[in-house]
């Protein structure tokens, strides 16, 4: 497979990187945090995101999307980055999209998605370094389940219109098997939501399910067999977080570039010290090491065959430069790198969260590890 992007791509990614850059740069989440919004980003702007096709691509033509795969999702998410845009394009139109694909569900919710008027949560995570366990009780009542536990650090989840929770079914919260995946209106009764700004001024609450009733057209796959469809939906998100970090680390890359050609000490730019461009040779190759891999994890997604380990290299490798770029970036700035007036903070801020989400490097170098006997 190739580590380019032909001519459509090209096109699709410069398409994205302008109206992302004018519509949504780092000013609008400024402006966000400052104004306290309690939704975390903008419907309107998500509205515009479904004008232009961008919330249906990973939707089948069959379902009324665009039909394309993870390499073009990863360039909006690319620019989602590099502008640190407040947008739930990740857990909505990658992440949940990819769960709903072949279900029954997805009659329901691809339309709101497409349109830009449905936004999704994932409630997976219970902790312990997003571990695999799944706590969360889901038993048989009536012709339906009844759900109750508690879920954290679900992106929009006080705001989203469809939750996507992991639950358990059978066996003990340690088993690999016995884990179903439930598709639930956000509007159910017994679903309580306690939202909380993060680091980086994003939003991810607290759920709480208490006796969450709902029917089994509810299910998303099979009940007991819910792994195949959990795997394939954190497959979705880790690469999509790789990208949005690659865009993360660009962006910061290229503040700090800018800063190195205009900032003199001396008498001399910062930039004509061969210590600084040292670093930040390194720094372009770490970067341009990630991307190739999130590329390959994105082709092997979109060809159907076996991505896992891919995908693990892609979030781990992606992290690693993400956090390098962000941190040479605040130290390249010097004394004002540290201040909130300039922008590149934010950068840190937004690579820290993403850096977590659906496990971070250590966690999934450790399970390359185990996958390969070690």
């Amino acid at each position: 497979m190739p580590i380019y992007l032909d001519d459509d791509q090209t096109l699709l990614r410069d398409t994205a990187r302008d109206f992302v850059a004018e519509h949504a740069p780092v000013g609008h989440l400024r402006a966000l945090r400052d104004a306290n919004d309690a939704t975390g980003f903008s419907r309107d702007l998500w509205k515009q995101f479904a004008e232009l096709g961008f919330t249906g691509m990973l939707v089948p033509e069959a379902d009324g999307g665009l039909g394309l795969g993870h390499v073009e999702a990863g360039l909006v998410l690319e620019e989602i980055g590099r502008n640190l845009s407040p947008s739930p394009f990740l857990s909505t139109a990658v992440a949940a999209v990819e769960a709903l694909n072949g279900s029954a569900a997805r009659e329901r919710w691809y339309p709101g998605i497409i349109a830009g008027d449905a936004v999704a949560a994932l409630a997976l995570d219970e902790g312990r370094k997003f571990a695999d366990a799944v706590a969360l009780k889901a038993e048989r009542s009536g012709n339906g389940f009844r759900l109750s536990g508690v879920k954290q650090f679900v992106t929009h989840g006080h705001v989203a219109d469809l939750i996507l929770v992991s639950a358990r079914t059978a066996g003990s919260a340690d088993d690999a098997e016995g884990i179903t995946i439930f598709a639930i209106d956000s509007r159910a009764a017994g679903l309580d939501a306690s939202p909380e700004r993060l680091a980086d001024s994003s939003i991810a609450a607290r759920l709480t399910f208490a006796d969450v009733q709902v029917d089994a057209d509810a299910v998303i796959g099979e009940i007991d067999q819910g792994r195949t469809v959990l795997n394939r939906l954190l497959a979705a998100g880790r690469t999509g977080a790789s990208a949005e970090m690659v865009g993360v680390a660009g962006g910061a890359a290229d503040m700090t570039y800018s800063y190195l050609k205009e900032r003199k000490q001396f008498g001399v730019t910062i930039g004509s010290f061969q210590a600084l461009q040292h670093r930040a040779a390194h720094l372009y190759s770490e970067m341009e090491v990630a991307r190739a891999a999130v590329l390959k994890a994105q082709q092997l997604l979109d060809a159907g065959t076996d991505a896992t380990e891919a995908v693990a290299v892609a979030k781990a490798m992606a992290g690693l430069a993400t956090t390098l770029a962000v941190q040479e970036g605040v130290q390249m700035h010097g004394g004002i790198g540290m201040t909130d007036e300039y922008d590149i903070g934010f950068y840190m801020k937004r690579a820290r969260v993403l850096t977590e989400m659906f496990g971070d490097s250590n966690f999934l170098a450790d399970q390359l590890a185990i996958s390969a006997g070690y």
